[in-house]
């Protein structure tokens, strides 16, 4: 043995494997019976195939996005002005990816019932492997609903906002086959009060506007067009201003600087001034509030989906990790109080999962049932807030089942740490929430009709649902404080109606743990609360199954582990040096994470084949290897760098 190899003091063992190449529809029970039981199964092969992508290639390539953020150029060699963001090569990819599957477009572009619920199942996926990229598609699919109060400018754009080839290139929108969409509504003085905005639209002799002002956050400022308030003569007025004007040059919309944020890296978000920028109305003056809003219901529904997205992925990362680590002698999963976490952390991503496809299908069925669009328009502002509230605890407990890994940047988990806070600030924070909740009951009594009529038909499932609407039609009764109380009256919504919907949906097991433990009491204020008698086992099973692919190779391949401990090996390095010896092999090229593991597979290489003795105790494994063969004229550079 050399010196070197006495050096290597230790084989790694006992890591999970990575967590990639899976599907992440297929591996999503809680999903797919929402999607079925909201009225999307038509479209359980669009959505598999993105389960397949997003699960493959995007999340690999959200890792690149984020760690090569956009930057800003003001000026070109010439000093001529420009105003663009550059970007890497994978967010373009990931943008290409999410647009051809339709996560901006596929509720318009099919017109079925449930085409938004499906739509709603695309984000989702589209949300656990790339995040910042859900702002320019979000806005994209929801300006669609504020373009239509302008008929002349629908006709015009929607085509293009509804097309699925990406087209990154400063191009006037006529000369592209698709465009993205922003939005500017937040100034300085005014926050989420945009009735105290300052910027001014001045009416132009062929009926366009300039805009004067400014906005403090002005929306992925790298879009073909967004969607403005400003100050028009008649009051408030909803404008869209493209990128380029109509002569060809540059709209006079100049950006500032890009902000610094906690998270949500790949996105571009920034703060612009207007020099008289071209606009064009979109529905009448002084009803630019009420025509945004449009848009807002819709984006206001995807920082639903953005959250259970991101509780979702933080939940598999940690029961796929609990599965294969192991300490104290058996696996995390096996010890009780981990199994505690991960099946309460596994009941809160259901119960997300569950209001959010609902309140898809509610903005659905919208335009054809008047219960539904009451039904969305209040639950709407309390899946918002509950669901974007619950993720950052969420993520931060599923960090904490990998320990010190969760906290890792080669891990997805700091990320999802990151992005959790989002949504809940996005468009409209908890508090405007809840008074947005009060505002839809006080000036519309259909909307506490559809709640009524969506928890009525729940009543007798279980006895703790039963006492919560009961408290809850108490607390909706008494006026006193109703503003003061109104976060805790919009929690206890949004649990009564996650109890209703998982009584519905039908599974007895998950339905009781959830009424016990959210409605009934029996739960702490922390995550791992659930009381003893718990279905634990059937909840973390339902969350992800445990003979998905990667577990069950990792549990086939023990035996080899075992063999390669008692050899001294690292298991690459016997698997590379097996894969010398078989017939036809030249050269073995295996993936490496860095310049320590290289090292030691070019050092495998140099050792050639393994010896005929332990080639033989590999081979009493019976492990079946499955090495793929390409002749050498056959590889590409490609093929080496991928």
């Amino acid at each position: 043995m050399s010196l070197a190899e006495q050096f290597q003091t230790h084989t790694v063992d006992n890591q999970a494997t990575p967590f990639v190449d899976v599907n992440l529809y297929d591996t999503d029970l809680a999903l797919r019976e929402a999607i079925v039981r909201e009225g999307g199964a038509w479209g359980e092969a669009a959505l598999r195939d993105y389960g397949a992508v997003t699960g493959g290639e995007m999340m690999r390539l959200g890792f690149e996005a984020n760690e090569h953020k956009p930057r800003l150029k003001l000026f070109d060699r010439y000093g001529h002005r420009l105003d663009e963001v550059e970007f890497h090569p994978a967010y373009h990819r990931v943008m290409a990816l999410g647009m051809a599957h339709g996560v901006h477009a596929f509720g318009w572009n099919h017109a079925q019932s449930g085409a938004h619920v499906v739509r709603a199942g695309l984000t989702f996926l589209h949300n656990q492997a790339e995040q910042g990229t859900s702002c320019p598609l979000t806005m994209t699919y929801a300006a669609v609903a504020a373009l239509k109060h302008q008929p002349d400018l629908a006709a015009d754009w929607l085509p293009r906002i509804t097309g699925t080839e990406y087209d990154p290139r400063v191009l006037p929108a006529a000369e592209k086959s698709a465009c993205t969409m922003g939005m500017g509504m937040t100034e300085k003085q005014g926050g989420s009060d945009v009735r105290a905005n300052s910027t001014r639209a001045l009416r132009q002799t062929d009926g366009s506007y300039a805009l004067i002002g400014h906005k403090w956050f002005f929306s992925a400022p790298m879009c073909d067009a967004w969607l403005v308030l400003a100050q028009a003569e008649g009051g408030m007025t909803c404008f869209l201003a493209p990128k380029i004007s109509p002569d060809g040059s540059r709209n006079a919309i100049r950006i500032q600087r890009l902000k610094d944020k906690l998270g949500n890296w790949s996105n571009a978000s920034s703060e612009v001034e207007f020099e008289g920028a071209y606009a064009q109305r979109v529905g009448d003056e002084g009803r630019g509030v009420a025509t945004i809003l449009e848009m807002v219901r819709l984006t206001r529904l995807d920082c639903m989906i953005g959250s259970s997205a991101i509780m979702r992925q933080a939940l598999a990362q940690a029961v796929h990790h609990c599965r294969q680590r192991r300490a104290f002698g058996k696996a995390l999963v096996d010890q009780p109080l981990m199994r505690n976490v991960l099946a309460d952390l596994a009941l809160e991503s259901e119960a997300a999962t569950a209001l959010t496809l609902r309140v898809a299908r509610a903005v659905d069925a919208s335009e054809r049932t008047p219960g539904e669009a009451a039904m969305a328009r209040l639950a709407t502002a309390v899946g918002k807030y509950w669901i974007c509230k619950r993720t950052p605890a969420a993520v931060n407990e599923a960090q904490e089942c990998l320990g010190g890994a969760g906290y890792v940047e080669e891990t997805l988990l700091p990320r999802l740490y990151r992005e959790a806070p989002l949504n809940s600030i996005w468009e409209g924070s908890g508090n405007i929430q809840c008074l947005d909740v009060l505002r839809a009951m006080a000036r519309d009594p259909e909307t506490r009709e559809a709640l009524s009529a969506e928890l009525l038909d729940a009543r007798g499932a279980h006895p703790d649902l039963d006492r919560a609407m009961q408290d809850l039609q108490g607390a909706l009764e008494n006026h006193d404080d109703l503003e003061l109380r109104s976060r805790r009256i919009v929690e206890h919504m949004a649990l009564t109606l996650q109890g209703a919907l998982l009584a519905r949906a039908g599974n007895d097991a998950v339905t009781d743990a959830f009424c016990r433990s959210r409605l009934g009491g029996h739960h702490g204020l922390a995550f791992g609360t659930l009381p003893p008698d718990a279905p634990l086992v059937a909840l973390i099973d339902r969350a992800l199954p445990a003979d998905n692919a990667n577990v069950a190779d990792y549990k086939k391949a023990e035996p080899f582990r075992a063999l390669c401990a008692e050899l001294g090996e690292d298991p690459a390095v016997v698997a590379h040096r097996y894969a010398l010896g078989m017939e036809g092999v030249d050269s073995v090229i295996l993936g490496v994470k860095n310049r320590d593991e290289l090292a030691m597979l070019l050092r495998a290489e140099e050792r050639g084949p393994l010896e005929e003795d332990t080639r033989a105790k590999v081979d009493a494994l019976r492990l079946n290897f499955q090495i793929p063969r390409i002749p050498l004229e056959e590889i590409s550079l490609e093929d080496l760098t991928r």
